[in-house]
């Protein structure tokens, strides 16, 4: 008998949600593969439009729900990222060329309609061709699966035999949830016509079940037409229960603002003699105003917005906290979400197993968490950087590091050159426009001039922590009730920002002797 990995041991009882959601799948098969042989993630993309930063977050966590199940089980598994360009096109998109054509084939199947950017055969084939390089950008493991290709293959034809051997209980599973008058034209079929193209939104009859044929009104004409090899498409939630029971998909989350998608997809999936897969609905982001973010209003912050001022592990650090609360996605969380990953990715190294399976980094990293730790926090590189202002370049923030690290170097600390570029580029953009010193009262002149003065008695090379007790020093002597409120003193009229870092860390990497000019400023004022 063999001793159990004690990694799956810990696994097995750990409170992080990948594993919980993990666990869901353990519940569904036990130690038996199912009949295919694997267990099947797949997540969804409409390729309408460009990926986003909501694409790369389900597809994250996906992933991540995947990897604890593989420590949990030895049953293979896959992800199939699934592209809907069976979809007729709804309206033209404000960022592409060739408005015009564009218009012309509005309501053809995404795949049927010519690549406005003229590189590759179809609108659809251009933007999968985005979501897998998007994919692939970031490492993903996949299979790419598109609704053309599935539909027009057969692969789906015998499910779709199914709705319509089905139509009925499906009907009567949709309709009450329809407004009365989509109700007279609701169909769970869309026929593609035969005529213009066009996926037609027109009520159907089953003719003949067995054979895939449905009769429908095309341009005046009564038509009867097969739905099998791409003839024909599924409504949103019939289309997906139907790749549920075609594929055999054991798992897919999906927005909050899905959960009546999922409920009416399961009950079809079950009516066509399928099983809806496991998982679970995460929430919606908030923009800072905590309105929920829209491509429309453009209130959110895109994948290049955050990659000018933050990693791709801060992004996933963020997506992987508390996926079932409603969050801020602003850029004021970038700063802090660098911080904390790289302070969890520190501790994770002396942690005992059931404290690493709960660290955010254990799942970005697959278990593998690189030994390397950051030696200056993010949020103090960005101190340093507004205090030498716009004229600020890496050389110098370097030449500044020299004071706080040994050897400070590119070479020698590799993931703090990314920082100091994310820090210059967030101070241009978010921190300088906002930054104002303000005078200080007398009160805190005096505290300003005694700290000047004790500053002026170290010695250049003084650690952070004797600078950091001179600072206490004077913030007991002067603010004994209110410690905090001298921080903020120093924040204010020394940085020009209500918050900051370790103030002992700041002289120490400013200087000295910079630190008191940056005082004799502020007392002049």
């Amino acid at each position: 008998m063999t001793q159990e990995n004690p990694l799956r041991i810990a696994a097995q009882k750990s409170k992080a949600w990948p594993f919980e959601e993990a666990r869901k799948l353990l519940k569904r098969y036990g130690k038996s593969a199912p009949e295919k042989g694997y267990v099947l993630f797949e997540t969804g993309y409409g390729p309408s439009g460009l990926p986003h930063i909501g694409t790369f977050n389900e597809v994250l966590r996906t992933t991540m729900v995947r990897h604890a199940y593989e420590i949990l089980s030895d049953i293979p598994t896959r992800l199939i990222a699934f592209s809907d360009d069976m979809d007729g096109l709804r309206k033209v998109p404000d960022n592409v060329p060739n408005k015009a054509m564009l218009t012309e084939n509005l309501g053809k199947p995404l795949s049927r309609i010519p690549d406005p950017f003229g590189k590759y055969e179809s609108f659809a084939h251009h933007n999968n061709a985005m979501l897998r390089d998007f994919l692939d950008r970031f490492g993903f493991e996949y299979d790419f699966y598109s609704a053309s290709e599935q539909y027009n293959s057969g692969r789906f034809d015998e499910t779709l035999k199914e709705i319509l051997r089905n139509y009925a209980k499906i009907m009567n599973i949709m309709l009450p949830t329809l407004r009365e008058e989509r109700r007279a034209t609701y169909s769970p079929i869309l026929p593609i016509s035969e005529k213009s193209g066009i996926v037609l939104q027109v009520p159907v009859e089953v003719v003949d079940a067995e054979a895939g044929l449905i009769r429908f009104e095309d341009e005046g004409e009564i038509v009867e037409q097969s739905i099998l090899k791409g003839k024909a498409k599924l409504q949103w939630k019939v289309d997906w229960a139907m790749r549920w029971k075609a594929l055999g998909v054991d798992y897919e989350m999906a927005g909050k603002d899905l959960i009546d998608s999922v409920v009416q997809s399961s009950k079809i999936t079950r009516a066509i003699g399928g099983r809806p897969p496991e998982g679970f609905n995460y929430e919606m982001f908030l923009d800072e105003n905590g309105e929920k973010i829209s491509k429309s209003k453009g209130n959110g912050i895109s994948l290049e917005e955050w990659f000018r001022y933050g990693s791709q592990e801060s992004l996933a650090f963020f997506a992987y906290r508390e996926p079932k609360k409603a969050k801020s996605l602003h850029l004021g969380v970038i700063p802090r979400a660098i911080d904390e990953y790289w302070q969890f990715r520190r501790n994770w190294h002396d942690q005992d197993f059931d404290k690493k399976l709960g660290n955010p980094v254990h799942h970005i990293h697959k278990g593998k968490v690189p030994a390397t730790e950051m030696p200056v926090p993010f949020s103090l590189l960005l101190n340093l950087v507004s205090v030498l202002g716009n004229g600020a370049d890496k050389a110098m923030v370097w030449g500044y590091l020299a004071q706080l690290l040994p050897d400070a170097h590119p070479e020698k600390y590799p993931d703090l050159d990314p920082l100091i570029g994310y820090a210059i580029a967030y101070h241009q953009d978010h921190i300088a426009p906002t930054l104002k010193r303000r005078a200080p009262t007398e009160e805190e002149k005096q505290a300003l001039t005694d700290l000047d003065s004790r500053l002026s008695t170290l010695p250049a090379d003084a650690t952070a922590e004797a600078l950091q007790t001179e600072v206490y020093e004077v913030g007991k002597t002067y603010y004994e009730k209110d410690l905090r409120g001298w921080f903020g003193v120093l924040y204010e009229t020394l940085l020009g920002s209500s918050q900051g870092p370790r103030m002992g860390s700041f002289i120490k990497l400013y200087g000295i002797d910079n630190s008191r000019k940056l005082i004799a400023e502020a007392l002049e004022k």
